[in-house]
């Protein structure tokens, strides 16, 4: 079975729009980037018009490809906005490490700040879940996939996919082995793994050959193959998963409606404040 992840994010969407609505103010999120990539100014804007069907005030900042460290540490730190992303990847310049750790953690809809992250891990009281986190618990939740006691392999460690995923899924009692190109043994974990998480951003890493019958095979990673974008799983694997996630219209937009909601809970929790 193919998830259409668009109407997932669509269902999403509309209850942000019928909760923002009931703020005393539209929730505000503004968008720090630096670099003219068409790749992110793709990803921004689709964020933009996803914001604006949610009932959300949307703002984007840009910087100059040779932006310094300082300057956008300084961005990060002002405003009056309810939540804030950083678009990443930043220029090789630029200290990643050092704007994410500047992000207010009450503003951090992404959960990147060593902060809110932190929150997260520890399952704290009101901590948000990192979107592709959202993303794959709306997945396995309409589908009434449950995990306890299933292994799951995570391939992948990067901060916006791997990590996340990894902690989600060991607190949902998941065994869970997370795999990497550095660590190798890929077709051994998966061979029988009953979930599967990928965020390599390797075209068709994952093949028919190497998943067992009935898996779900959640992918995550996107790259691009011939000017197309794709992800890591061969799309012949449909053939033997039970849920396959496509790419593109899969987990990338119930990505984008998890930042939306983590946005929606931010303002709602500056609003009650004010």
């Amino acid at each position: 079975m193919i998830i259409d992840g668009k109407t997932l994010a669509a269902d999403v969407l509309a209850r942000i729009r019928e909760e923002a609505a009931e703020l005393p103010r539209a929730p505000k999120l503004r968008v720090v980037m630096a670099g003219m990539h068409p790749a992110i100014e793709s990803f921004a804007r689709i964020k933009e018009r996803r914001a604006r069907e949610a009932g959300i005030d949307f703002s984007i900042q840009r910087f100059p490809d040779d932006v310094s460290t300082d300057m956008l540490v300084a961005a990060v730190k002002e405003g009056d906005e309810d939540a804030l992303i950083v678009q990443l990847p930043l220029p090789a310049q630029v200290d990643t490490d050092a704007v994410l750790a500047a992000i207010p953690p009450e503003k951090d809809a992404d959960v990147l700040s060593p902060e809110a992250y932190a929150r997260f891990e520890a399952n704290a009281p009101g901590a948000l879940v990192p979107p592709v986190a959202f993303a794959v618990r709306e997945v396995l939740a309409t589908h009434a996939v449950s995990l306890s006691g299933t292994r799951a392999v995570v391939v992948g460690r990067g901060r916006l996919v791997g990590k996340p995923v990894a902690t989600w899924l060991a607190r949902e009692d998941a065994q869970v082995e997370v795999v990497s190109r550095e660590s190798g043994g890929l077709a051994e974990a998966l061979k029988d793994a009953d979930i599967v998480v990928s965020g390599a951003g390797v075209p068709k890493l994952i093949t028919p050959d190497i998943i067992k019958p009935g898996v779900v095979l959640i992918d995550a990673g996107t790259s691009e193959s011939s000017g197309v974008i794709v992800g890591d799983v061969d799309p012949a694997c449909a053939e033997k998963a039970a849920l396959l996630t496509p790419v593109p219209g899969g987990i990338g937009p119930l990505t984008v409606a998890g930042l939306l909601a983590n946005t929606l809970a931010l303002a709602r929790r500056a609003q009650h404040h004010a």
